[in-house]
């Protein structure tokens, strides 16, 4: 069987691809018949357009960044999490599967890589929103927030917004080798 789909390249990266990869994913999630929704958002505005775009049935996870960031302002707010959790998105925020760990301090004071940085650095030549996309489904996983039973759809971008969407074969992080990317219907061309 051959399954001929259309995947969007965005010639940018940034926000102004976010309602027209929201419009596409919809569509494909809705032929897959695929619930669960993994979106990277830094303060809810990426998650709140997600759950407008796919409706109350499916379960929408906003994957957070990390309170380790906090000097540079990054991390969501308690009230910006409580919007959030008032409307039912599901909010995680967590120590980053693919980086910004113990492992991450040991490259940092003394130099060299570890396995996860291969990882991570390979997903880059993607563009970043990949590396986030497999990441955040990486971490919704090990927090029990997706069902591991069936594909999901995760949606990252580059800064603000998004322009990378993928779906997924989820697995949990120490079962990485299990993950499988199975499509990938957006991502931008060129990296800024």
């Amino acid at each position: 069987m051959t399954l001929e789909k259309t995947t969007l390249y965005f010639e940018k990266t940034g926000p102004e691809n976010t309602d027209r990869l929201l419009s596409a994913a919809k569509m494909r999630a809705e032929e897959l018949g695929i619930r669960d929704i993994v979106v990277a958002t830094t303060h809810g505005n990426t998650a709140v357009k997600a759950q407008e775009a796919f409706g109350p049935k499916v379960n929408i996870v906003a994957v957070t960044i990390s309170e380790g960031f906090k000097d540079k302002g990054w991390p969501i707010t308690e009230s910006e999490r409580k919007a959030l959790e008032d409307r039912g998105i599901r909010v995680l925020t967590s120590i980053h599967a693919l980086g910004g760990d113990v492992g991450s301090a040991f490259t940092d004071k003394y130099g060299g890589g570890y396995p996860v940085r291969a990882v991570r650095d390979t997903l880059y030549r993607f563009g970043q929103g990949m590396k986030v996309a497999v990441e955040i489904v990486l971490m919704a996983a090990d927090a029990g927030l997706i069902g591991m039973d069936g594909e999901v759809m995760a949606i990252a971008g580059t800064g603000d917004g998004a322009d990378t969407c993928i779906v997924v074969k989820p697995a949990y992080p120490r079962k990485f080798f299990e993950l499988e990317i199975r499509e990938i219907l957006a991502k931008p061309r060129a990296f800024d």
